[in-house]
């Protein structure tokens, strides 16, 4: 065996680790084009609505001058370059305007918004995630068992169901019938009244926590499976480990690499879905803010909150990427062999 000097072994592994480095600064190049890409498609799909801004500022029955005047006061009488330059300078400057209706600042409204979308999409996804991992290894383990065929049986049924009709009847079983929890709504003070939104969370969590832990069973199940058939879990076998004990050393790192993937696109997607579930709750986050704006033609807040929500998706992809990549070697080999 060549023996390898300490000085060789440290300059391993600082080669070893410029990989890394390299695919976080190329992934970073790539979020950076893509909120690009993603900020010059909603400016122009913003632009190609019907109506005039100006309108929406102004209201019925303004004239031709007071149009004129909101038109230069907004800046769409500039080219549509002019006012591409400046939007872009606005979302650097993280300056998002301030909205035609309530004249407040539109990154101060999402702020607060987001303190209501965010704990709803985080606990949501984490008691998924409660549910669905243990669940989805025994419904793989026991798979031909009655309890484990029932399992996979109930977590089709819940990728079948619609979110709005399973908040409907988790309101009516647990408001209507039981009265044991509220049936939407949040407090004015949110957060500082602690007891009575964590109460009204209850439901809304439940929902989002359910509709994705049906679909996440169904990829931790099949990730199981492979590893159960795996050639590395029957070698720990042999080699005098036990069943559970190979499944816990050597088959839940391997089983979690695909399903890490998987992890980063339904909690993008549950942040998306929060629309319908704040909708069915009356809870006042980004969802509810993206309705109102689309009725009132409120054209800053719009934008504002398909911005932030568009760059919240791309940061969750761009983690859940550098995650799987730090736990799975084979993809740090291949970097460091192509390196």
């Amino acid at each position: 065996m060549t023996h390898v000097p300490w000085c060789c072994k440290s300059e391993q592994r600082q080669i070893g680790g410029w990989p890394i480095l390299a695919y976080t600064v190329r992934r970073l190049i790539i979020l950076a084009l893509s909120l690009l890409i993603a900020a010059m498609a909603l400016f122009v799909l913003l632009r190609l609505l019907p109506g005039d801004p100006a309108n929406a500022l102004l209201g019925v029955g303004a004239t031709d001058a007071q149009i004129a005047a909101a038109r230069a006061q907004l800046g769409s009488d500039q080219p549509l370059a002019t006012q591409f330059v400046q939007y872009l300078g606005n979302i650097a400057r993280f300056d998002l305007g301030t909205s035609f209706v309530s004249r407040a600042s539109v990154i101060g409204e999402i702020g607060n918004r987001m303190a209501v979308t965010v704990p709803l999409t985080l606990l949501g996804f984490l008691l998924a995630l409660v549910i669905a991992i243990p669940l989805g290894i025994i419904a793989a383990v026991r798979a031909h068992t009655w309890y484990g065929w029932l399992i996979s049986v109930v977590s089709q049924l819940g990728i079948a169901i619609p979110v709005f009709w399973l908040g409907i009847l988790l309101v009516t079983a647990f408001s209507i019938n039981l009265r044991w929890l509220p049936s939407g709504g949040f407090p004015l003070r949110g957060w500082q009244n602690l007891g009575e939104a964590a109460t009204g969370m209850v439901l809304p969590v439940l929902t989002v926590a359910l509709v994705m832990a049906a679909s996440l069973l169904r990829y931790v199940r099949a990730a199981t499976l492979d590893v159960l058939g795996s050639d590395f879990l029957r070698t720990a076998r042999a080699l005098g480990s036990g069943f559970a004990e190979a499944l816990l050393r050597h088959g839940l790192r391997n089983g979690a690499v695909p399903v890490i993937s998987i992890l980063g696109i339904e909690l993008a997607s549950t942040f998306l879905g929060a629309v319908v579930v704040e909708r069915v709750f009356s809870l006042p986050g980004l969802g509810s803010m993206l309705l109102l704006a689309i009725q009132q033609r409120d054209y800053p807040n719009l934008q504002g909150v398909l911005i932030v929500s568009t760059l919240l998706v791309l940061l969750i992809g761009f983690f859940a990427d550098l995650l799987q990549r730090l736990i799975d070697p084979r993809l740090r080999d291949r970097a460091r062999g192509a390196a």
